[in-house]
């Protein structure tokens, strides 16, 4: 099941890449159904805040009528950032499933390791390295179209 919603939250890293926005989705799945997803529109929107998953995070909460997203497995395809690990755990999602790390930015494992600080009010189960490949080399196409 892992590989299925990576495949998913691929694809929305696909719809961010089409808008010229850093290829980043995440998809929120809660027995079984996607009950969020989202891709990076940080560019479009002139909007820090728009990271994949603090969309997909504002979609599964207003779908499950709920902020807090107990029960639910979060799949992105990079490494979260310290905000979006942040919204993670604010959030209060059971598990994290990493596509590929990012030893520039990442704050759940990679510079920090926010969604496992035992000193915070909420841990999260995490998984690291699921299509791990296919998440990392359409970062490189990204980047390597932009120079």
């Amino acid at each position: 099941m892992d590989n299925f919603f990576m495949n998913k939250a691929l694809d929305q890293a696909y719809q961010a890449y089409k808008l010229e926005e850093v290829p980043i989705g995440a998809v929120i799945v809660k027995d079984g159904k996607i009950v969020g997803k989202g891709y990076n529109k940080k560019e479009m929107s002139l909007d820090t805040t728009n990271h994949a998953e603090i969309i997909a995070i504002r979609e599964a909460s207003k779908n499950l009528k709920s902020w807090r997203l107990t029960d639910c497995t979060m799949y992105v395809t990079v490494e979260p950032c310290p905000m979006c690990a942040g919204a993670i755990v604010n959030s209060r999602i059971k598990e994290l499933v990493i596509g590929t790390m990012d030893p520039k930015g990442g704050a759940c494992g990679s510079l920090y390791n926010i969604v496992e600080n035992d000193n915070l009010n909420h841990k999260l189960e995490v998984k690291r390295g699921i299509l791990e490949k296919e998440c990392s080399d359409i970062m490189k196409k990204f980047f390597k179209k932009l120079r």
